[in-house]
């Protein structure tokens, strides 16, 4: 059964109206292709990506009479780069998921208690986030890497670290704001305790912006696990990810381009995808946007030309 246009924004599912919206549906396949090639693919094709064929050198895209794993080409060892660049998605994803999580477990939580309960706390709280802050994260990254063995453990734990003071700030303001409502007021005079005002009441309202935080911050982590691997510090051989393919394809640009060019459109891709479908997550949910992604396109377009007429 489908939702009749007099149906009310509030009544339509997410998912509904994920479908009306072709750019957002777009980046959420993309995002659930990526996800499945990380998951699937290195249990399949581990030992394609790796083995050596030195009768297929520098092969060019598409070249599927060498066998359709060199679909993209090969390196210049002879491994196929397709296989590679599905191998590589579940490194690179095994590295910005769980620091994204990480991070945005620890600060929400620590933003929220610091938030409802004000005073010292949130004082001595926002004072070690903006210690944090004041080192940009890539750089803190790179010293932390450079003294310590660098490892998929070890770049998790420093970008988890240094991603903390973003959901730390965002949550203690929103419960901060949320703090001084009736209803948490009402919940304390009822005798409900911190923790479970907080669970109950502070985080479903919350809850919503640190996702969407979460979507775009994954687009920095990536990126930045992306650009250690390219200078050196971040995934190590036999490993591979997509910075670290990136770095090895840079000398051959000339001759065998695909083998950067084909992981930097991976990395476009999935950020751009990632930050598209954060996008339209803020809006649907926001209640005072959501009736927006109920319209046609053309009433979207009308409704944002009269405002820049406006």
């Amino acid at each position: 059964m489908t939702n009749s246009p007099t149906t009310p924004p509030g009544k339509v599912s997410m998912l509904s109206l994920l479908a009306r919206d072709r750019v957002a549906s777009t980046a959420a396949v993309v995002l659930v292709l990526i996800g499945a090639c990380a998951v699937v693919g290195p249990m399949l094709l581990g030992d394609l990506a790796v083995e050596q064929n030195l009768r297929a050198v520098n092969l060019p895209p598409f070249s599927i009479g060498a066998g359709w794993e060199f679909v993209l080409g090969s390196d210049s060892l002879g491994r196929s780069v397709a296989a590679r660049l599905v191998v590589a998605a579940g490194t690179t994803m095994s590295v910005a998921v769980p620091a994204v999580l990480l991070s945005l477990t620890v600060g929400s939580i620590w933003g929220m208690w610091a938030g409802f309960h004000r005073g010292r706390r949130e004082s001595v709280s926002m004072r070690i986030a903006d210690v944090i802050l004041s080192f940009p994260s890539l750089l803190l990254a790179v010293v932390v890497l450079y003294v310590f063995t660098p490892s998929v453990a070890n770049i998790i734990a420093v970008l988890a670290v240094a991603r903390i003071p973003i959901y730390l700030r965002t949550a203690r303001a929103e419960s901060a704001e949320l703090q001084s409502r009736l209803f948490v007021d009402a919940a304390r005079t009822f005798g409900t305790g911190s923790w479970a005002t907080i669970r109950r009441h502070v985080f479903p309202t919350v809850l919503p912006t640190l996702l969407t935080v979460a979507a775009v911050d994954f687009c920095f982590v990536m990126l930045t696990e992306s650009s250690l691997s390219f200078l050196g510090i971040g995934i190590q051989p036999p490993d591979m990810s997509w910075g670290l393919m990136v770095a090895q394809g840079r000398q051959e640009l000339q001759t065998a381009w695909w083998i950067a060019v084909f992981p930097g459109l991976a990395i476009i891709g999935t950020t751009v995808s990632a930050a598209m479908l954060a996008a339209w997550a803020r809006m649907a949910g926001d209640p005072g946007q959501r009736w927006r992604l109920t319209l046609p396109r053309r009433g979207r377009g009308k409704i944002t030309a009269r405002k820049g007429v406006a």
